[in-house]
């Protein structure tokens, strides 16, 4: 890219984005870095699959790995911490993603903690119904309570008994203003799920399969986005 033009240009495929270029996160990732370390010129190619709404993370996972991108392609030698600090002015919820693994987090999503968990060889299906959840309604109705079983301690204990145990506050304010992803997860339960439930403050719900199960082939419905995979 020619810098006497402009710095960056955005190429997109896969999903469709809604918005001005300058306003997506990949954008605003090469931007942050680029006022730091005055960055070459870029053409920056994202292949959008993961639906935006959806609850999974897809626009802040993408900003973070823009940001890590950088850092290898240009030698800026920043370590995870300092990426971490540079994707939460990004999102409260992007710098989750720098390090892959998981992770406790609490305060407003920035303070991680390391945790034990594998679900090596389970299956995994998700769903997301042509529904969109204001994230702002969502934390306008929730709850917040004290369980009986912390996260941390609830998954030690085996997948199938997190139903009971490791529950998605967002649920009781979601559901009863979109019933469609209720019936979503009670349906991957009927199925033979061993743990489902509602991604972040939705709308996609996902269902945890032992890993010598056979995954349902529901008719889900048009418009719906449907993943299938083993961890």
């Amino acid at each position: 890219l020619n810098e006497s033009t402009q710095k960056f240009r955005l190429h997109q495929a896969g999903l469709e984005i809604a918005g001005e270029a300058e306003n997506n996160l990949v954008v605003k990732a090469y931007k942050l870095l680029d006022e730091r370390f005055n960055l070459p010129p870029v053409d920056i190619h994202l292949f959008k699959h993961i639906p935006s709404g959806a609850g999974l993370g897809g626009g802040s996972s993408d900003a973070a790995y823009m940001l890590k991108l950088l850092n290898e392609k240009f030698n800026l030698k920043l370590s995870d911490k300092n990426l971490e600090e540079y994707a939460a002015r990004l999102g409260a919820d992007c710098a989750f993603f720098i390090r892959n693994a998981p992770t406790y987090a609490e305060g407003i999503g920035n303070i991680f903690s390391p945790i034990s968990l594998s679900l090596k060889g389970y299956q995994i299906l998700i769903i997301k119904p042509d529904v969109f959840v204001s994230t702002r309604e969502a934390f306008a109705n929730i709850h917040p309570h004290h369980p009986e079983y912390s996260i941390k301690e609830a998954i030690k204990r085996p997948v199938n008994e997190w139903k009971e145990i490791l529950i998605n506050d967002f649920e009781d304010s979601v559901f009863p203003q979109h019933p469609v992803i209720g019936e979503i997860k009670a349906e991957l339960y009927k199925q033979g799920a061993v743990y489902a439930s509602m991604s972040g403050s939705g709308s996609s719900v996902y269902g945890l399969f032992e890993p010598e199960g056979t995954l349902p082939e529901t008719d889900w419905g048009t418009n719906v986005f449907c993943f299938k995979g083993r961890l």
